[in-house]
């Protein structure tokens, strides 16, 4: 069997400077080759394995170097055949001008070892402005292979109707180019994976009937691998919400009237205790808070390959002041308390109905009886409370701000690129909250049950799961109404239950 049996390529190519290194760090989920701001920084086309399936076939992607002098670059492969032509890409244009003959070399590539070749171009341009496009097209074509047109340098995701209007003004301009068999975004700083779902089956269809078959378990092993991961992700992010719908901090009870005096002008806001139980809570309920966003993102981007530091500023101000009180009525500040409020009414009913006791005996005589009255209160409200100490955990709108806010860093993930570097926080397009709002809308009841019961932390964890993939799913579907976003296999093993 020979290496062509199992193996197919792909050829990566573009005018200089357009960002392939860039894309192919993305698409290969690892840092190759070097990427600056600069003309033929790649000076030879370099193999790199993308997919692999467990029979030993193989999807590779060859990073080339740019196109510089496209129209020289025509003349020149035109005379390729001729031993003048040899001499002057051999020998001449290898020791005097480096850079152009490493495009000749991509061109060779493509020609010798491409079965498809993604062409890669800027979409920061208009297609009519891209002089470079049409004798770069005119080489490609002469290389006889399938192309696939890529649009980079897109900018941050839009709207849909934008990003379809752009793709059909490149669809337009290369109509009369044979060779194209599609014309895709592919951004190589915010692509997402269902994107390159799009981009293998593209692939698929434009290679020959008896190479389908192959690139067709190929693109099977990608997708598995992505399933496998968005699976994960769903689990990562369910798991950490749920141990924040069930974090509580126990709020020690005041000994004493005067600290429960201070609780008292504490909530009222005329002063500020630092000592304060409550506020003690608080922040650690915060630090909690923080520590599990920080956690779930880092495992996010360990899951898709990058790396960076997690950031958890922007859930922090949106549930930060979220809290949900449940305080168990202490028996002796109600005792005291409740004598304070009661006493001086029962005081002056027992002054009266003595006609002896003086307005201060009866006040401590009937606080003695408000104390008394107020501890049975006490008693019977935490029994019907069920509440054997006060806590402090987080109100259901904190809950569901935290949610919607989880769906939005697993987007943002999904969507950065690896050439970007290292994960960096950024405002999520305006167009994204949107959308995820109206995704978790059907949810509604399943969560509003959820933060009621909170029964135990893995049933709460496996049915908000439930709710992020099929929330994330629809999200996706949105944002990509043209691409297909296939069912993750815990949906399937959940209807497969039934």
């Amino acid at each position: 069997m020979s290496r062509r049996d199992h193996t197919l390529a792909l050829s990566l190519v573009s005018h200089t400077n357009i960002g392939k290194t860039t894309l192919a760090r993305t698409l290969l989920g690892r840092d190759i080759g070097t990427v600056r701001d600069a003309t033929h920084v790649t000076d030879f086309a370099d193999e790199h394995r993308m997919i692999d399936t467990p029979q030993g076939e193989c999807l590779t992607l060859w990073d080339t170097p740019g196109f510089g002098d496209s129209v020289r670059l025509a003349k020149r492969m035109q005379q390729s055949g001729n031993p003048l032509g040899w001499l002057l890409t051999e020998v001449w244009d290898r020791w005097r001008d480096r850079a152009f003959w490493a495009s000749q070399m991509a061109l060779r590539n493509v020609r010798d070892e491409a079965d498809v070749v993604l062409y890669l171009v800027s979409a920061a341009e208009a297609p009519e402005a891209a002089g470079y496009v049409a004798p770069e097209m005119e080489l490609l074509a002469w290389t006889g292979r399938p192309v696939i047109v890529l649009l980079n340098q897109l900018g941050a995701p839009g709207q849909p109707a934008q990003e379809a209007a752009e793709i059909e003004r490149w669809r337009t301009h290369l109509a009369a180019q044979t060779q194209v068999r599609a014309v895709l975004p592919m951004d190589a700083f915010a692509r997402c994976w269902v994107q390159e779902l799009t981009l293998l089956q593209a692939i698929e269809a434009a290679l020959p009937p008896e190479r389908q078959a192959l690139m067709g378990r190929l693109r099977g092993v990608w997708q598995a691998q992505r399933l496998a991961t968005f699976d994960t992700a769903m689990q990562t992010l369910a798991d950490s919400l749920a141990r924040i719908a069930h974090a509580r901090e126990t709020v020690p009870e005041a000994g004493s009237l005067r600290s429960a005096l201070r609780q008292v002008g504490t909530a009222l806001g005329l002063r500020r205790e630092d000592g304060d139980p409550r506020l003690k809570a608080q922040e650690a309920l915060l630090a909690r808070l923080d520590s599990e966003v920080r956690s779930s993102t880092s495992d996010l981007l360990r899951l898709h390959a990058l790396e960076g530091q997690a950031a958890a500023e922007d859930i922090l101000a949106r549930v930060g002041s979220q809290f949900d009180r449940r305080e168990r009525v202490g028996t002796g500040k109600a005792a005291v308390l409740g004598g304070m409020v009661s006493g001086a009414l029962t005081g002056l009913g027992a002054d009266l109905a003595t006609g002896g006791l003086t307005l201060g005996g009866g006040l401590i005589a009937g606080g003695v009886l408000g104390a008394l009255g107020a501890m049975g209160l006490a008693h019977g409200v935490n029994l019907v409370r069920g509440l054997e100490e006060s806590w402090l955990g987080w109100q259901p709108e904190a809950l569901d701000a935290a949610v919607e806010a989880a769906v939005l860093r697993y987007l943002a993930v999904a969507h950065f690129g690896r050439g970007r570097g290292a994960w960096a926080q950024s405002e999520a397009p305006a167009q994204w909250r949107a959308v995820v709002v109206e995704a978790l809308a059907p949810s509604r009841p399943v969560r509003a049950a959820l933060w009621t019961e909170r029964s135990d932390e893995a049933t709460t964890a496996k049915a908000l799961q439930a709710v992020l993939t099929q929330t994330c799913r629809q999200a996706l579907a949105t944002l990509y109404p043209l691409a297909p976003v296939p069912v993750p296999a815990s949906v399937v093993q959940r209807h497969g239950d039934r």
